[in-house]
C-alpha cells in the first residue's frame, strides 16, 4: 500500500470509484487512479471526445471504471473536483521547481540554526584541536608534494623488465622500487602523526598497528 496521509481514516474511500482514498486530490478525497485520469483529462482536453454508449448512465466503481471515460468524468465533475486546479506541464514544472527551492531554503535555514545553537569548544577541546593541528602541520610539512609524487603515468609503467615471482606473476621491478621510495616516508609520517595524538601512545601496542593498518592508506 501506498503513503496515506494522516487526516485521512485508515479506510477511507475514492468519492470518484470508491476505491482506497490516498488523500485530496483537485478538492476531494480520491485514489490515485482517478487523480490520474482527471489531470490527464483536462491536461490533454481530453474530455469532449469522450462517449458513452449507454446514455451516460453508467455506475462508476473500481471494477467499472476503466470502461466508461465519460461516465468517470461526469462523476469527478459531480462530486466536486476543480479544473481549474489542474496545471498544465509549465505551471507543474515552475510548481516543482518552486518546492525544490522551497525546501532548499528550509534546509540551509535548519543547518544555520544548528549552526548557531551549537556551543563553542571547552577549553579543553580547544587545546585538543591545537594539539592535532600542530601534530598534522608539523609532520606533514615535508611530504607537501606527496600527491604529486604518487601519480604514475600510465605510460611508465609496464616499460622496464619484469621479474618473475615464485607464484608465476610478473613485477615491474623499477616501478615497484620507486613506489617503495614514495610511500615508505609516507607512511612515516602518519606514524610520528599518530604518535603526537593525545593517549595514542597510552593504547595497547596490538591497538596501535591496527589503528595505523586500518586508516593509513586513507590518512596519506
Amino acid at each position: 500500500a501506498g503513503y496515506i496521509p494522516s487526516y485521512l481514516d485508515k479506510d477511507e474511500q475514492c468519492v470518484v470509484c470508491g476505491d482506497k482514498a490516498t488523500g485530496y486530490h483537485y478538492r476531494c478525497i480520491t485514489c490515485e487512479g482517478c487523480k490520474g485520469f482527471f489531470r490527464r483529462t483536462i491536461q490533454k482536453n481530453l474530455h469532449p471526445t469522450y462517449s458513452c454508449k449507454y446514455d451516460g448512465c453508467c455506475v462508476i466503481d473500481k471494477i467499472t471504471r476503466n470502461q466508461c471515460q465519460l461516465c468517470r468524468f461526469k462523476k469527478c465533475i459531480s462530486v466536486g473536483m476543480a479544473m481549474d486546479l489542474v496545471l498544465d506541464d509549465s505551471k507543474r514544472v515552475a510548481k516543482r521547481k518552486l518546492i525544490e527551492e522551497n525546501r532548499e531554503r528550509r534546509r540551509k535555514e535548519e543547518m544555520i540554526k544548528s549552526l548557531q545553537q551549537r556551543p563553542n569548544p571547552s577549553a579543553e577541546e580547544w587545546e585538543l584541536i591545537h594539539v592535532v593541528t600542530e601534530a598534522h602541520r608539523s609532520t606533514n610539512a615535508q611530504g607537501s608534494h606527496w600527491k604529486q609524487k604518487r601519480k604514475f603515468l600510465p605510460e611508465d609503467i609496464g616499460q622496464s623488465p619484469m621479474a618473475s615471482m615464485p607464484d608465476g606473476d610478473k613485477v615491474d621491478l623499477e616501478a615497484f622500487s620507486e613506489f617503495t621510495k614514495i610511500i615508505t616516508p609516507a607512511i612515516t609520517r602518519v606514524v610520528d602523526f599518530a604518535k603526537k595524538l593525545p593517549m595514542f601512545s597510552e593504547l595497547p601496542c596490538e591497538d596501535q598497528i591496527i589503528l595505523l593498518k586500518g586508516c593509513c592508506m586513507e590518512i596519506m
